[in-house]
């Protein structure tokens, strides 16, 4: 069992940066696949990007090239580095937790997830 806990969620304007965090707890967050998934209003949840635990990422398309994940595994850390925002990445984000070898964006493989942290990018 582990918890997630997503901050560092917040208004901005389009083109400015956000930088999220993703602080696990419970267990060696270094073993699970972590991936950031997001909501929209009125759309259904996808998934922005995963990092397994040798370091692998996976993006979606839409933000490859703004957007950079990574992790900490001392501190037991996943941040997401978002910089070019724009209105469409306006969404409640969640960081989730997976076994290695189900990494990626199928939620019904996601093991674990944190309460969420808005995201607002006005133009």
């Amino acid at each position: 069992q582990i918890q997630l806990v997503e901050s560092g969620g917040g208004s901005v304007r389009a083109g400015e940066s956000l930088r999220l965090s993703c602080a696990a707890s419970g267990t060696t967050e270094g073993a699970y696949c972590v991936g950031w998934f997001r909501q929209a209003p009125g759309k259904e949840r996808e998934g922005v990007a995963t990092i397994d635990p040798d370091g692998v990422t996976k993006y979606v398309d839409s933000v490859k090239g703004r957007f950079t994940i990574s992790r900490d595994n001392n501190k037991n850390i996943v941040p997401l580095e978002m910089s070019n925002l724009t209105p469409d990445d306006t969404a409640m984000y969640y960081c989730a937790a997976s076994k290695p070898a189900l990494c990626g964006f199928n939620e019904r493989f996601v093991g674990f997830w944190g309460q969420g942290t808005q995201v607002t990018v006005s133009s």
